[in-house]
Protein backbone atom coordinates (compact mmCIF):
# COMPACT_ATOMS: atom_id res chain seq x y z
CA UNK A 1 0.00 0.00 0.00
CA UNK A 2 1.40 3.29 -0.85
CA UNK A 3 2.00 5.88 1.75
CA UNK A 4 -0.57 8.61 0.17
CA UNK A 5 -3.27 5.78 0.35
CA UNK A 6 -2.26 5.27 4.20
CA UNK A 7 -2.32 8.76 5.01
CA UNK A 8 -6.03 8.74 3.26
CA UNK A 9 -6.70 6.09 5.20
CA UNK A 10 -6.09 6.92 8.42
CA UNK A 11 -8.20 9.32 10.04
CA UNK A 12 -6.39 10.60 13.07
CA UNK A 13 -4.16 12.71 10.56
CA UNK A 14 -4.91 15.90 8.83
CA UNK A 15 -5.28 15.51 5.03
CA UNK A 16 -3.26 17.12 2.45
CA UNK A 17 -3.54 20.49 1.26
CA UNK A 18 -4.19 20.83 -2.22
CA UNK A 19 -3.28 24.36 -3.47
CA UNK A 20 -4.62 25.85 -6.65
CA UNK A 21 -4.67 29.01 -8.21
CA UNK A 22 -8.67 28.38 -9.08
CA UNK A 23 -11.48 29.21 -6.50
CA UNK A 24 -13.12 26.42 -5.02
CA UNK A 25 -16.79 26.43 -6.07
CA UNK A 26 -18.56 24.16 -3.15
CA UNK A 27 -22.44 25.24 -4.12
CA UNK A 28 -23.19 22.80 -1.50
CA UNK A 29 -23.97 22.49 2.30
CA UNK A 30 -23.51 26.31 3.88
CA UNK A 31 -21.26 27.68 1.26
CA UNK A 32 -24.39 29.57 -0.65
CA UNK A 33 -25.74 30.40 2.68
CA UNK A 34 -22.73 31.61 4.13
CA UNK A 35 -22.27 33.83 0.64
CA UNK A 36 -25.48 35.20 1.15
CA UNK A 37 -25.42 36.49 4.61
CA UNK A 38 -22.22 38.05 3.64
CA UNK A 39 -23.65 40.13 0.76
CA UNK A 40 -26.29 40.87 2.88
CA UNK A 41 -24.39 42.01 5.53
CA UNK A 42 -21.80 43.88 3.18
CA UNK A 43 -25.26 45.62 1.81
CA UNK A 44 -26.16 46.77 5.12
CA UNK A 45 -22.97 48.80 5.29
CA UNK A 46 -22.27 52.71 4.53
CA UNK A 47 -19.41 51.69 2.30
CA UNK A 48 -22.03 49.96 -0.08
CA UNK A 49 -23.83 53.02 -0.21
CA UNK A 50 -21.31 55.17 -0.65
CA UNK A 51 -19.70 52.98 -3.25
CA UNK A 52 -23.50 53.20 -4.63
CA UNK A 53 -23.97 56.40 -4.36
CA UNK A 54 -20.63 57.27 -6.17
CA UNK A 55 -21.20 54.46 -9.04
CA UNK A 56 -24.38 56.65 -9.63
CA UNK A 57 -23.25 59.80 -9.63
CA UNK A 58 -20.47 58.69 -12.00
CA UNK A 59 -22.72 57.37 -14.52
CA UNK A 60 -25.25 60.29 -14.18
CA UNK A 61 -22.73 62.98 -14.72
CA UNK A 62 -20.51 60.81 -17.46
CA UNK A 63 -23.55 60.60 -19.23
CA UNK A 64 -24.84 64.30 -18.97
CA UNK A 65 -21.51 65.96 -19.36
CA UNK A 66 -19.22 64.02 -21.94
CA UNK A 67 -19.87 64.51 -26.15
CA UNK A 68 -22.68 62.89 -27.21
CA UNK A 69 -20.15 60.10 -28.61
CA UNK A 70 -18.61 58.99 -25.53
CA UNK A 71 -22.11 58.30 -23.44
CA UNK A 72 -23.38 55.18 -23.57
CA UNK A 73 -26.55 56.07 -21.78
CA UNK A 74 -28.53 59.09 -22.30
CA UNK A 75 -30.53 61.12 -19.66
CA UNK A 76 -33.85 58.79 -18.98
CA UNK A 77 -30.95 56.29 -18.10
CA UNK A 78 -32.45 53.25 -18.74
CA UNK A 79 -29.45 50.94 -18.70
CA UNK A 80 -28.42 52.37 -15.12
CA UNK A 81 -32.33 51.50 -13.91
CA UNK A 82 -31.92 48.51 -15.32
CA UNK A 83 -28.59 47.83 -13.96
CA UNK A 84 -30.01 48.53 -10.60
CA UNK A 85 -33.51 46.98 -11.04
CA UNK A 86 -30.81 43.91 -11.90
CA UNK A 87 -28.76 44.09 -8.61
CA UNK A 88 -32.14 44.59 -6.60
CA UNK A 89 -33.40 41.33 -8.18
CA UNK A 90 -30.44 39.45 -7.02
CA UNK A 91 -30.03 40.69 -3.36
CA UNK A 92 -33.82 41.00 -2.23
CA UNK A 93 -33.88 36.96 -2.37
CA UNK A 94 -30.15 36.58 -0.97
CA UNK A 95 -31.05 38.87 1.90
CA UNK A 96 -34.37 36.82 2.35
CA UNK A 97 -32.08 33.11 2.77
CA UNK A 98 -30.10 35.55 5.22
CA UNK A 99 -32.78 36.18 7.13
CA UNK A 100 -33.97 32.51 7.37
CA UNK A 101 -30.68 31.02 8.05
CA UNK A 102 -30.10 33.82 10.97
CA UNK A 103 -33.99 32.64 11.88
CA UNK A 104 -33.16 29.28 12.24
CA UNK A 105 -29.96 29.76 14.54
CA UNK A 106 -32.34 31.59 16.53
CA UNK A 107 -34.40 29.17 16.76
CA UNK A 108 -32.01 27.06 18.12
CA UNK A 109 -30.64 29.28 20.26
CA UNK A 110 -34.22 30.06 21.84
CA UNK A 111 -34.82 26.29 22.57
CA UNK A 112 -31.13 25.79 23.77
CA UNK A 113 -31.78 28.92 26.01
CA UNK A 114 -34.97 26.99 27.11
CA UNK A 115 -33.00 23.70 28.16
CA UNK A 116 -30.76 25.56 29.91
CA UNK A 117 -33.77 27.39 32.06
CA UNK A 118 -35.59 24.18 32.24
CA UNK A 119 -32.37 22.63 33.47
CA UNK A 120 -31.69 25.86 36.67
CA UNK A 121 -35.13 24.97 37.89
CA UNK A 122 -34.93 21.69 37.84
CA UNK A 123 -31.48 22.37 40.25
CA UNK A 124 -33.41 24.96 42.03
CA UNK A 125 -36.04 23.08 43.12
CA UNK A 126 -33.79 20.25 44.15
CA UNK A 127 -32.00 22.67 46.01
CA UNK A 128 -34.83 24.70 47.75
CA UNK A 129 -36.08 20.53 48.67
CA UNK A 130 -32.40 20.08 50.05
CA UNK A 131 -32.08 23.00 51.83
CA UNK A 132 -35.51 22.42 53.28
CA UNK A 133 -34.59 18.82 54.13
CA UNK A 134 -31.21 20.50 55.90
CA UNK A 135 -33.91 22.77 57.77
CA UNK A 136 -36.17 19.94 59.12
CA UNK A 137 -32.76 17.88 59.79
CA UNK A 138 -31.30 20.74 61.89
CA UNK A 139 -34.69 21.53 63.54
CA UNK A 140 -34.09 17.96 65.06
CA UNK A 141 -30.80 17.95 66.10
CA UNK A 142 -29.50 19.34 69.80
CA UNK A 143 -27.88 22.84 69.34
CA UNK A 144 -25.42 24.21 71.42
CA UNK A 145 -27.42 26.04 73.27
CA UNK A 146 -30.46 23.61 73.61
CA UNK A 147 -27.92 21.56 75.33
CA UNK A 148 -26.25 24.10 77.85
CA UNK A 149 -30.19 24.97 78.61
CA UNK A 150 -30.90 21.37 79.44
CA UNK A 151 -27.53 20.85 81.71
CA UNK A 152 -28.41 23.91 83.30
CA UNK A 153 -32.14 22.90 84.29
CA UNK A 154 -31.11 19.39 85.31
CA UNK A 155 -28.05 21.01 87.54
CA UNK A 156 -30.83 23.59 88.64
CA UNK A 157 -32.77 20.16 89.43
CA UNK A 158 -30.39 18.99 91.32
CA UNK A 159 -29.56 21.49 93.43
CA UNK A 160 -33.11 22.11 94.11
CA UNK A 161 -33.14 18.73 95.19
CA UNK A 162 -30.38 18.88 97.40
CA UNK A 163 -31.54 22.02 98.84
CA UNK A 164 -35.05 20.45 99.13
CA UNK A 165 -33.16 17.59 100.84
CA UNK A 166 -31.06 19.68 103.58
CA UNK A 167 -34.03 21.15 104.04
CA UNK A 168 -36.12 18.47 105.32
CA UNK A 169 -32.64 16.68 107.07
CA UNK A 170 -31.91 19.53 108.98
CA UNK A 171 -28.73 17.18 111.35
CA UNK A 172 -27.12 16.91 107.97
CA UNK A 173 -27.17 13.08 107.78
CA UNK A 174 -28.51 12.53 104.30
CA UNK A 175 -25.89 13.95 101.95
Amino acid sequence: MAREDRDRIRLDLPGRRRRSLLPRWRFGGDTFGEFAEAFARFMGTAAFLIGMTVFVTVWMVWNSLVPDGLQFDEFPYIFLTLALSLQASYAAPLILLAQNRQEARDRVAVERDREQAAQSRADMDFLAREIAALRMSVGELATREYLRRELREVLDELEQERLDAADQDPGGTAG
